[in-house]
């Protein structure tokens, strides 16, 4: 599965505790990532200063859905249950 378009859920609604460039204790949950361009896709990807979550999360039909809001809720509860 490729990503969604303008989508970037998987980019807002985790938290990310590891240090990237201009987040030295990650982001919180939630909070878009400030790596994203103005497409929503990530100006880190590729490099080695991304974290290694986020080439974890990979696209799926569970954590994607069929829109970004049914991504963000996804993303959202998985949160709230590894907090």
């Amino acid at each position: 599965m490729d990503c969604r378009p303008g989508c970037a859920a998987c980019c807002t609604a985790p938290s990310i505790s590891s240090p990237m460039p201009g987040l030295p204790h990650g982001k919180p949950a939630g909070v878009p990532c400030p790596h994203l361009d103005e497409t929503l896709r990530c100006r880190l990807f590729g490099h080695p200063e991304r974290p290694a979550v986020c080439g974890s999360l990979q696209p799926s039909e569970e954590m994607c859905g069929s829109s970004r809001e049914q991504a963000m809720r996804w993303l959202g509860a998985l949160e709230e249950a590894t907090r």
